[in-house]
């Protein structure tokens, strides 16, 4: 619970956790907003595809005119850091080759992700994987490799899964079981089949905010199709050791003040297949209606009583349980996104050590098909036309050739594919030249060789 005063000390002695940033959209844009105000924490450079965007990013987030200057190198790069000023570049490789401790990588592109990472790595920086989609996909080769290069790699606080993973550690730390954790969002069944141009109705966007606004129409749908749930359950089973259910997600329609209640084992009265397990819950009801105490933008976690007497101090100081006295839960009701991503980095910088990290490979989210599919047919990945991605083991993945969501952005369809079944390796042909392609085949090969 110090972190402001280790980062006092670094502005005091002129030594800043030094910060390079990768992509410049939604997520990226609220770091900068709080950079700006974090003591001891300078970001030496924002690399983009377009330099225009990365300007347009700090303008709006508050930063003054005279912040930032256009750079072309890891040279120039270091000499506007030197000045105090935010180098922007559209060259990411430049970026990592620059003297920054930390590397946080906010693309959103599975590829690219990998790729920035692990140049990162090599490179001896720690590495901030915003880019849940790759951590998914890659996440405990990632891991691994970064231990092998003795810096770390860390999920995002501010995202879920960090979140979730604190709360993880918390329960585990003071004792108790962790029967589930997830978070909440908005589901329906028919979500699944959402697509780019069906998803400003569900959300109930008009045209003129959508105009007025920098919304990604396949972003915001990976959230509504469940790609996204599927996503950061993955990453929280990877980083903790807890299984998935056989049946990947239930999307159960839950209020919080019955966390403790629903979301235990069946063989106690709740959905649960088994305890340590993990559960996204609805923020409403199937027919709509809303859940009374929803937690559409918050994370939980229920736990079990070691003991009697554990359950008598439940009772006593007025927490929520189920009927039994022996489950209870905490949840966090709102998450603040890149608002709180420093916290990430300066852990990674000041104490060396990750906000929860993928170092198993027990989940894995395979690509379903939305549609029936046919030879010819391209893939566009998660929150697109053609796939949403559902939380599967990854024993049963391995053992089905099941293709892994985030390999899907290109993919041409070889082979017919029936609406709601599972796309194979099989059914595609894949680019097998890409990192992120490489990479994965390694990962296969080393947890099922």
């Amino acid at each position: 619970m110090n972190l402001y005063s280790m980062l006092q000390k670094r502005d005091r002695d002129g030594t800043p956790v030094r910060v390079g940033v990768i992509g410049a959209g939604k997520f990226s844009s609220m770091f900068l907003c709080q950079a700006q105000f974090t003591p001891g924490l300078h970001i030496v450079g924002i690399a983009e595809l377009s330099a225009q965007r990365a300007f347009e990013a700090l303008e709006t987030t508050g930063w003054g005119h005279d912040c930032c200057a256009p750079a072309a190198s890891a040279n120039d790069i270091n000499d506007t850091a030197a000045q105090g000023k935010i180098a922007i570049t559209e060259d990411a490789a430049a970026l990592i080759e620059s003297e920054c401790d930390v590397i946080m990588e906010i693309t959103g592109s599975p590829e690219a992700g990998t790729s920035h990472a692990l140049a990162a790595i090599e490179a001896g920086k720690h590495v901030v994987m915003v880019n849940v989609e790759a951590d998914c996909l890659l996440g405990p080769i990632l891991s691994k490799k970064a231990a092998q290069n003795d810096v770390i790699y860390t999920m995002a606080y501010g995202d879920q899964p960090a979140l979730i993973m604190e709360q993880l550690d918390w329960a585990r730390t003071v004792g108790f079981e962790v029967v589930c954790t997830g978070k909440g969002t908005r589901f329906q069944p028919e979500y699944h089949y959402s697509t780019p141009e069906t998803v400003w109705g569900y959300y109930g966007f008009s045209e003129d905010r959508v105009a007025s606004g920098d919304y990604n129409a396949q972003m915001f749908n990976s959230f509504l199709d469940g790609s996204k749930s599927a996503i950061e359950m993955c990453a929280v089973a990877n980083g903790s050791g807890l299984r998935p259910q056989t049946c990947g997600l239930q999307f159960p329609a839950v209020d919080v003040d019955d966390l403790a209640d629903v979301l235990k084992p069946a063989v106690d009265g709740g959905i649960l297949e088994h305890s340590g397990t993990v559960e996204v819950i609805a923020s409403e009801q199937r027919d709509g209606s809303p859940v009374a105490r929803d937690l559409r933008w918050g994370v939980y976690v229920v736990f079990k009583a070691s003991n009697t007497y554990a359950a008598r101090c439940f009772k006593e100081y007025g927490m929520k349980t189920d009927g039994s006295g022996l489950y209870s839960a905490l949840y966090r009701p709102y998450h603040y996104i890149g608002l709180e991503l420093g916290i990430s980095a300066v852990n990674a910088v000041l104490r060396n050590e990750p906000t929860g990290c993928t170092k198993l490979f027990l989940a894995d989210v395979g690509a379903i098909a939305k549609k029936d599919l046919q030879p010819g047919d391209r893939l566009d990945g998660e929150g697109g036309f053609t796939v949403f991605g559902k939380l599967m083991s990854a024993e049963a993945s391995l053992q089905d050739t099941v293709l892994p969501l985030g390999l899907t952005g290109k993919a041409k369809v070889i082979k017919p594919v029936a609406k709601d079944t599972p796309l194979t390796y099989d059914c595609v042909e894949l680019d097998e030249s890409t990192v992120a392609y490489q990479l994965r085949k390694e990962l296969e090969l080393q947890w099922n060789p």
